[in-house]
């Protein structure tokens, strides 16, 4: 993607801060985000690029009309991003992440944009015992997080259907990679547990530690991202690897890496939580999406980035 002029909603977030850094190469780049769960911290190093421009505030609250006007493309990756806090909290993660969602899709009808990238997550196939998932699939949302990635799709649906609005729905699984926060109470897997074994912590697994996860690199998020966008194509999208990795086995991995024999501790299962996830990723190789991923050596990357923040 070259010379266009695009919004990143939730552009300082884990993933948002990589597709900016990618965009800005050749492109304009608005980045929208409230701080709530992203950080300046992951875009400081962009801050003075001559093509980024950043709008602190919130989608329910701005008025994104404006902002949209004169752009090309909106990447929508602005949400509150985690299971647990959903569950904590069902209220919130709905308003930024529906209410937010509709008011993007309602700007980019009012202001013309071309094509809506639409952050989805796996979750919305729940816990059917199929694998791997296909997008034809009934979703079976198990937490409310999970029904707001449903509600948003549809509401993508619709919007292409009854005003013309190109919509890409991309439903990732499980990413992971440099930047991401294993601070917060609501951590992702990866970053929680390498940040606990450098510690010389024991990792807490909740369940037995035989539940999977198909772990996609955030590079092959970000090429998803412009490779659907730059397409023709419009539709529902798994964004993963194909291939499982069990929790037990992460572990395992993690101290192959950083040279420990850290035993994890378990716990009883969270409420909210799948146990096995794996993508059926054909039909996203129609607009060009194949992966090239070795789970060691990203995983290695990441021990490195969080070895020195």
């Amino acid at each position: 993607m070259k010379n266009k002029n695009v919004i990143v909603t939730g552009g300082m977030g884990f993933i948002g801060s990589h597709l900016t850094e990618r965009l800005l190469e050749d492109n304009k780049v608005t980045v929208i985000d409230n701080g709530v769960t992203g950080r300046i911290e992951n875009i400081n190093h962009l801050l003075d690029h001559r093509n980024l421009t950043l709008i602190k505030g919130s989608i329910v609250d701005l008025n994104l009309t404006e902002i949209f006007q004169g752009k090309d493309y909106v990447f929508h990756l602005a949400a509150i991003p985690s299971v647990p806090r959903s569950v904590k909290d069902p209220f919130s993660s709905n308003e930024a992440n529906v209410t937010g969602t509709l008011n993007v899709l309602i700007a980019a009808k009012e202001s013309g944009i071309k094509k809506i990238v639409f952050s989805s997550s796996s979750s919305v196939y729940g816990d059917t015992p199929t694998l791997p998932k296909r997008e034809e699939m009934p979703v079976n949302p198990q937490s409310p997080y999970a029904i707001t990635k449903a509600t948003g799709e549809m509401y993508c649906r619709v919007f292409e259907e009854l005003y013309g609005i190109p919509t890409v729905c991309l439903r990732y699984f499980n990413v992971f990679g440099p930047r991401q926060d294993p601070n917060s109470q609501y951590a992702a897997v990866i970053p929680k547990f390498i940040t606990a074994i450098l510690n010389d912590e024991n990792p807490v697994i909740y369940g037995d530690g035989e539940q999977s996860r198909d772990f996609t690199f955030v590079k092959n998020v970000v090429d998803a991202n412009i490779l659907s966008c730059e397409s023709d194509i419009t539709g529902i999208f798994n964004i993963a690897c194909g291939r499982r990795i069990t929790i037990n086995q992460l572990v395992d991995y993690i101290n192959e890496i950083t040279g420990k024999e850290i035993k994890s501790v378990y716990a009883d299962p969270r409420s909210g939580d799948i146990k096995h996830s794996l993508a059926d990723i054909s039909r996203a190789g129609d607009f060009g999406y194949n992966p090239k991923s070795n789970f060691k050596h990203e995983l290695s990357d990441v021990v490195k980035w969080l070895g020195k923040n």
